[in-house]
């Protein structure tokens, strides 16, 4: 069972990674150009670790850190766009104290809800390699292993919703074949230790999706109301 001590033994040794030589170089060579808006910024530049609440019921797995996000900031969904909507979208639905999120120390609290993605380093034009997502996913499944409070997990585009199947494999939890399909609201019902388990699925919150309207404000905001009857948070 997670504790905040076994969760951030877990974030050190994420931190500390340096499995992917691509991901290893961008990730460092975009914290030392920087953007001229963040001039003053000293970027994260690492590996960025989960966040939230150690006791979550609603476990929501992103893609990868944005290069002037989190890989700046050095939290989870903080730092670019896509961060300001899932944030207060998140605030909404009464899972963080704030509907902003600007930085690590900026006092933003996380109720019921824990953050990660499926590749913790920046990629290139926010796309990972498939062996970087594998080296990625025992991460995902020590996450699994640990946060065993979850009860539904919003899978935030197509490659967190196959990053987190497979990460359910790998801990035991029987995935039907051929594996569910990603699409917007789907819900994939799982069992989990003799308790029921919840995929449930939204596209992600990319300045692509959110300006296109693609994903608005309402649609995700129906998703979490339903995460969070659907965990009793």
């Amino acid at each position: 069972m997670a504790t905040r001590a076994t969760l951030d033994a877990l974030n050190a040794a994420i931190v500390a990674c340096r499995r992917c030589p691509r991901l290893v170089a961008y990730r460092e060579a975009v914290a030392r150009r920087r953007k001229p808006q963040f001039a003053t910024w000293t970027y994260w530049g690492r590996p960025v670790p989960g966040v939230g609440d150690a006791r979550a019921r609603v476990l929501l797995v992103g893609l990868a850190p944005a290069a002037h996000g989190a890989n700046r900031t050095g939290r989870m969904f903080t730092g670019d766009g896509s961060g300001d909507f899932l944030t207060a979208a998140l605030y909404r639905a009464g899972l963080t104290s704030s509907p902003r999120s600007r930085s690590r120390d900026d006092g933003l609290r996380y109720r019921g809800v824990y953050l990660t993605a499926a590749v913790r380093c920046a990629p290139p034009d926010n796309r990972p390699a498939p062996q970087e997502i594998s080296n990625c996913l025992p991460y995902l499944v020590a996450e699994l292993r640990l946060l065993r409070r979850v009860r539904v997990v919003v899978a935030l585009g197509s490659l967190a919703h196959r990053s987190f199947l497979r990460a359910a494999e790998e801990i035991g939890i029987p995935v039907t074949r051929p594996l569910p399909r990603f699409a917007h609201g789907a819900l994939t019902s799982l069992t989990w230790g003799g308790r029921n388990l919840v995929l449930l699925d939204t596209y992600h919150p990319s300045r692509q999706n959110t300006q296109t309207g693609r994903l608005n404000r309402t649609m995700l905001d129906a998703v979490f109301r339903r995460a969070r009857a659907l965990a009793a948070v």
